[in-house]
């Protein structure tokens, strides 16, 4: 199973976002080794978003989990966060991978 955590930043994002970086960083790194999270991070050339991919058989609550203590969204440097189920079917680690 594979889960979108997808946060809205702040406006600021780029500014207020360094001082809690740092902290941010090292709690997404310790769910990656965890094997929790697979790939993250900011989109577009000035970001207004960030993406968040999890995987496993709970990856919508360790998606969910992850929100709910991530320095960044305490420290409002992301403003809103939403995490979904995400139905993976082509690649080779897609989850129900289908075919032609």
């Amino acid at each position: 199973m594979h889960a979108v955590l997808q946060y809205t930043y702040a406006d600021d994002y780029l500014t207020s976002r360094e001082a809690y970086r740092p902290a941010h960083l090292a709690y997404a790194w310790e769910a990656a080794e965890r094997g929790e999270l697979l790939v993250g991070g900011a989109v577009g050339e000035v970001p207004t978003t960030g993406l968040i991919i999890f995987h496993g058989d709970d990856a919508l609550e360790s998606a969910r989990r992850f929100a709910m203590n991530d320095p960044y969204v305490h420290a409002g440097v992301v403003v809103a966060w939403t995490a979904q189920p995400w139905t993976t079917v082509v690649g080779d680690i897609a989850a129900t991978p289908v075919r032609p």
